[in-house]
């Protein structure tokens, strides 16, 4: 059996995860006027200021979610994260009513899973809505 020598880690939260976009003002809109976040931050920075750190978030969290550019020949989309409600029925009916919202699934919940409904953004980046 091998002995863990390894210091303990001093990271304590998750305080930004990622999300690859082709067009960051698109990714802006869906994120602020479909799902309804915040902005966080909006920066340019580089020696000419070409690149840009974007940050959203559900009004209240701690947690952001920077929209970026891809980087090394990636390519958008293929992420995913899940974000929490009171109430996963009234989230879906609202995003179906306002429209422009890919809805992948309905409503649903299994043994050991909590109630939850997936969307994607237009890059594809997956969203799960999650009952808490």
């Amino acid at each position: 059996m091998a002995t863990n020598t390894q210091a303990s880690t001093t990271v304590n939260n998750i305080g930004v995860t990622m999300f690859t976009v082709a067009d960051q003002d698109a990714a802006l809109e869906f994120y602020t006027g479909k799902l309804g976040f915040e902005v966080r931050g909006d920066t340019r920075f580089g020696p000419n200021g070409e690149y840009r750190w974007l940050e959203v978030a559900p009004p209240g969290s701690t947690a952001r979610l920077a929209l970026n550019p891809p980087m090394g020949g990636g390519q958008p989309g293929g992420s995913g994260i899940g974000v929490e409600t009171p109430d996963v029925h009234a989230e879906h009916e609202r995003l179906r009513a306002i429209g422009g919202v890919q809805i992948d699934s309905e409503p649903e919940s299994s043994p050991g899973v909590p109630l939850l409904f997936m969307v994607s953004d237009p890059d594809g980046n997956h969203i799960a809505i999650v009952e808490v």
